[in-house]
């Protein structure tokens, strides 16, 4: 459902659909909420993008909810995600906010269990046109539906194209086979104007999924780039931030053909390996001059200061620990 802001006066066309960078001006937004019960078995390929420290705690919630084994840290999790929606309203940002899952929806996982906590993800922008992905993970393949009732408002009813890929193919049963596809996650999508960058570490988005992407968007002018992986990277955005025109940060250890060509004469902050798997390049663009990062990431944020960018700090240990952070939190609906 809808956040009520006191920054909506600011964004007086509820209707508009518009992302035409990473780093444009953020006017509306969707933040993710806290929800998530692991699988009642995982693969190491399933966590292999997870920080080592991160690998004990997931153990301890295999086939438990998150808040049922940690009810102390759910708590600061859930904080963490308020904390952000603060500093979005304090910048003048509208905020929205998926739903919760359902006792039925919660349900349907079964012994996949059930994620709602990366917005990302699940569904994306890129111009004027909103597409509903297909995620890889099984505890994640219905992630999308908590944000149904935020895209009939904004996306169904808005001045834009709302699409979906194809179901994914059924798995044959083979150990680790999730299927063909097609996959494409938002974690995976860079939108610099008319160019997207799609990621692919074998792990999220696949060609299929890029595939379809590309076919969807050639004919209106965009180009697709699909940027290769290291396979302990789970998306392009814990591999590459777009901070504003001309300056990125980037791992050099994650990119396997280097940074994509259109990108090669930008400044660049690189990080090493340890920080990019612990989402260093995940911080966020409220704007091209206001960024937002972890404060255990200080010292990549000084080096975006020294570039004149205003550099705000939250705390997102919690949710680092799932894989994610403050890209992974947000999907806009509004950039420009």
């Amino acid at each position: 459902m809808e956040a009520v802001t006191d920054s909506t006066a600011a964004v007086p066309d509820r209707g508009r659909v518009m992302v035409r960078s990473e780093f444009a001006p953020l006017r509306t937004v969707a933040v993710a909420r806290s929800q998530f019960r692991a699988p009642d078995e995982m693969s190491d390929s399933e966590a292999s993008f997870l920080a080592p420290e991160a690998l004990p705690i997931l153990e301890r919630m295999l086939g438990r909810d998150h808040g049922d084994v940690y009810p102390d840290r759910q708590r600061l999790w859930e904080s963490e995600r308020e904390n952000l929606c603060s500093v979005f309203e304090r910048h003048g940002v509208e905020v929205l906010r998926p739903r919760m899952l359902t006792d039925a929806e919660k349900a349907a996982g079964g012994s996949n269990g059930y994620a709602n906590f990366f917005v990302r993800d699940p569904w994306f922008t890129i111009g004027d046109i909103v597409v509903e992905g297909n995620l890889r993970l099984p505890h994640r393949r219905r992630e999308v539906l908590p944000s149904r009732d935020l895209l009939t408002a904004r996306a169904l009813e808005g001045h834009c194209s709302y699409l979906a890929l194809p179901q994914p193919a059924v798995p044959d049963g083979a150990p680790g086979d999730l299927g063909a596809g097609p996959f494409l996650e938002g974690g995976d999508v860079l939108v610099y104007e008319k160019r997207v960058f799609v990621g692919n570490s074998g792990l999220a988005s696949n060609a299929m999924g890029i595939r379809w992407l590309e076919k969807l968007l050639t004919p209106l002018g965009y180009t697709v780039e699909t940027v290769r992986l290291a396979p302990n990277f789970l998306h392009l955005d814990c591999a590459l931030g777009l901070i504003r025109e001309g300056l990125l940060v980037a791992c050099p250890d994650a990119l396997l053909d280097g940074l994509p060509a259109a990108l090669r004469g930008w400044e660049r902050i690189e990080i090493s390996e340890r920080d990019g798997v612990d989402l260093g390049t995940n911080g966020l663009p409220i704007s091209p001059e206001v960024y937002v990062t972890d404060p255990a990431f200080r010292h990549i944020g000084d080096r975006i200061a020294a570039h004149g960018v205003t550099v705000e700090y939250v705390d997102f240990a919690i949710t680092r620990g799932f894989g994610g952070s403050f890209r992974c939190t947000t999907q806009p609906l509004r950039r420009e």
